[in-house]
């Protein structure tokens, strides 16, 4: 007879969910993961990290997403290519088959967490899993309640998480046997047929993207550190060494993805990180690979060596490797993953054509445009083996998890900035003196010494000079970095060439900013930059 284990704070009958197995409630990631290796869903590495695989998909499905059109967000969301509409009858449809799924696979667990370490803020979520692993995730992953807040623990979003259910996808009017369904309506969030953990935190991202603005709170795609009275947040997509800079033994980490700014300052949504894995070194990052030797710790993908070591170099399942921890892991943080109201907002790009200054001064309508343009250049193989860069956009640095047109939180990003004094500084990690292939990549050593001066002050008093084509200020000098790197212009052997790579970027940000122009202020708008030529 199927039996109850740990402390349930409510009944899976209230779903329609009848357990043909043990229910495992509320379970510390030590049971889960001594369950998970018992139950053949991973193994464990020579330093007793949970090691799992996610078979062929390793990374998040965005083709796969779908959001229910119903009247009560029909009209906050920015309908596109990356927020699907879906109707609320294929989400009953699909709900019914995962619900009679779930019932059918023996054991089950369940964890009731929170998102969001400011409580008065906080959603009570409900994470229902198929496997022993994704629920020990769900609870590294999200905020852990203490035992006092558990007893009054409500949920107000529960995601049912069936990575082992396939959908017939001509059947369901869906595109594959993967499915990730956001009903805000109901309060749900269905997954089945991918085995990818990160899936089960984005889709609560997305959610606290739709209903936190409606609230005056600010949430962020970034990482955020604090001296206790200072406190940086840092935007950045992949590449563009957000978590290098971020960690900094003088400051303490708040969180390194997913944040809120709120009435009280900044807030991390998360109970832990989820951090990239390929080719982490001890020394490059201490922190990080510590805990990948810690009890506790779930590795995703990675391979081992005869021994059981991981080998962070292997990229044979996937370049995606990942490892979800709490943040306890993490020694230099804050105690309660809250700090004030940030004094410095940094944008991070790796502008690989060269031509972005390495530091620049934004306006608050300036932060407004390079936040809804989130840029930054990769550098791409071509078929003869020649490389250059490729430019990417992604809306808020964080498209895909966007549910609102991006004005809307550009709009609230710059009232936070103007409200509290903040200074937003776009710094450019990537190449200077040319483009990829011709210049060298920005020494760390220099981006650090500019990022210190910016949040330390250093830079309060020092002349400025407006980039005549980009309209930000650049800094004339900064301690400890030369002179002649801060105008990119200077560093090229071939200005000319440097005019017509400048003038091809900034008609790409004309191009990609077309897409949101109705949805922002003329202010946002007119911070364009001009080509000139």
């Amino acid at each position: 007879m199927a039996a109850t284990h740990g402390t349930p704070s409510g009944d899976l009958d209230a779903y329609g969910i009848s357990p043909s197995g043990d229910v495992y409630w509320n379970h510390e990631v030590s049971t889960l993961v001594e369950l998970a290796v018992a139950r053949g869903e991973g193994t464990f590495s020579a330093h007793r990290a949970l090691v799992t695989e996610t078979g062929d998909r390793t990374g998040r499905s965005p083709n796969d997403k779908f959001v229910v059109d119903e009247p009560s967000v029909s009209s906050d969301i920015n309908w596109g290519e990356v927020n699907v509409s879906t109707t609320p009858e294929v989400f009953q449809r699909m709900r019914a088959k995962v619900i009679d799924y779930l019932s059918i696979q023996g054991d089950l667990f369940v964890q009731d967490l929170y998102c969001g370490a400011d409580f008065s803020e906080a959603l009570p979520i409900r994470v229902i899993n198929q496997n022993a692993w994704h629920n020990a995730f769900a609870r590294n992953m999200f905020i852990r309640p203490s035992a006092e807040q558990l007893a009054k623990h409500s949920p107000e979003f529960t995601v049912f998480h069936a990575p082992h259910f396939q959908a017939d996808a001509s059947e369901e009017g869906l595109n594959s046997e993967c499915f990730v369904i956001v009903n805000y309506d109901a309060k749900e969030v269905i997954i089945g047929g991918t085995r990818y953990a990160g899936e089960i935190k984005k889709s609560i991202f997305s959610v606290m993207n739709l209903i936190l603005p409606k609230k005056g709170i600010l949430p962020m795609h970034c990482s955020a550190n604090t001296t206790g009275e200072n406190t940086a947040v840092f935007f950045g997509l992949s590449g563009t060494g957000k978590t290098t800079l971020s960690a900094d033994p003088k400051r303490a980490l708040i969180g390194d993805d997913e944040h809120g700014w709120g009435a009280n300052g900044v807030f991390n949504f998360e109970g832990g990180c989820y951090a990239k894995l390929i080719d982490l070194s001890e020394e490059d990052e201490p922190a990080i690979f510590g805990t990948t030797r810690k009890f506790g710790t779930v590795l995703e993908n990675i391979v081992m060596d005869s021994d059981g070591v991981p080998d962070f170099t292997d990229t044979s399942k996937t370049q995606n490797t990942r490892g979800s921890y709490p943040i306890e892991f993490i020694e230099n943080r804050t105690m309660d993953s809250k700090g004030g109201h940030p004094q410095n907002v940094i944008f991070l790009t790796c502008d690989a054509f060269g031509v972005l200054p390495p530091i620049s001064r934004l306006t608050p309508d300036q932060a407004a445009y390079h936040f809804i343009s989130g840029y930054t250049a990769k550098v791409a193989g071509t078929e003869i083996g020649v490389k250059e860069p490729q430019a990417t956009f992604s809306a808020c640095f964080g498209e895909p998890f966007m549910p609102m047109h991006p004005g809307v939180y550009a709009d609230l990003l710059s009232k936070k900035m103007e409200e509290h004094g903040a200074t937003a500084w776009l710094i450019n990690t990537g190449w200077s003196g040319g483009s990829y292939g011709v210049g060298n990549r920005m020494k760390i050593r220099f981006t650090r010494a500019m990022l210190n001066a910016a949040m330390d002050g250093d830079l309060d008093d020092v002349e400025f000079i407006t980039d005549s084509r980009f309209g930000f200020d650049v800094p004339a000098i900064c301690p400890g970095v030369p002179s002649e790197l801060l105008q990119p212009r200077n560093t090229w052997s071939d200005t000319s060439e440097f005019d017509r790579t400048a003038d091809k970027l900034a008609d790409m940000f004309n191009v990609n900013f077309a897409r949101y122009a109705e949805g922002v202020s003329a202010q946002v708008n007119a911070s364009a930059p001009t080509p000139l030529s």
